[in-house]
């Protein structure tokens, strides 16, 4: 499980496309730190460390993880925001996040103010997926809280220091995003009888 609270950025040093799944090399600040089976968020998709080389580690990603995420996106150079798992005894500082990304959203807006940003997102109308107003989402692993909510739309309001230390504040308009929607949300739709 995590919060959605970014630790620090990994960069993608190596690419390797094998016939159906991806793997990724990254190096990260903590990667003397990390183990082999280790569960990591990179942009809010869990993934197992699997191998640790040097200064980097490899994570593997299967089709299922590649067809709801936009990590085919990923080239050598891109920055991905890391959280480790929460430990049991952290502080519990962001909303329950899985690491189960749900689809890909895209930005459709930002507005830039004097020290602080908003940010639109749509996502596919073919999902029953709901953003709600003042609930949480996940954002390419960030915890955030939902300003406006519409049918398959929403927006985020960004502070300088999310700005600044996670990749959200590198997207531009047409941008594709890793969205996880609130867990809880999820199964009162389920009760609900709405399928998700």
């Amino acid at each position: 499980m995590f919060t959605g609270i970014i630790e620090a950025f990994g960069q993608v040093e190596k690419v390797d496309r094998q016939v159906e799944n991806i793997s990724f090399w990254l190096s990260c600040p903590f990667v003397n730190e990390l183990k082999v089976d280790q569960s990591l968020a990179h942009d809010g998709v869990c993934l197992t460390v699997d191998k640790i080389q040097d200064s980097t580690y490899r994570v593997t990603a299967i089709p299922e993880t590649l067809s709801r995420t936009n990590l085919d996106n990923w080239s050598v150079g891109t920055l991905v925001n890391l959280e480790r798992c929460l430990s049991a005894h952290g502080r519990f500082d962001g909303h329950i996040v899985q690491g189960h990304v749900d689809t890909v959203g895209r930005c459709s807006r930002i507005e830039s103010y004097e020290n602080n940003w908003r940010l639109f997102f749509e996502y596919p109308t073919n999902t029953k997926h709901i953003s709600v107003e003042k609930g949480s989402i996940c954002i390419n692993g960030v915890s955030l809280t939902v300003v406006d909510s519409g049918e398959n739309t929403f927006s985020v309001a960004i502070i300088p220091y999310t700005w600044e230390h996670t990749n959200l504040g590198k997207l531009s308009e047409g941008s594709f995003v890793n969205l996880e929607f609130d867990v809880i949300g999820k199964y009162v739709a389920k009760m609900l009888g709405q399928q998700v």
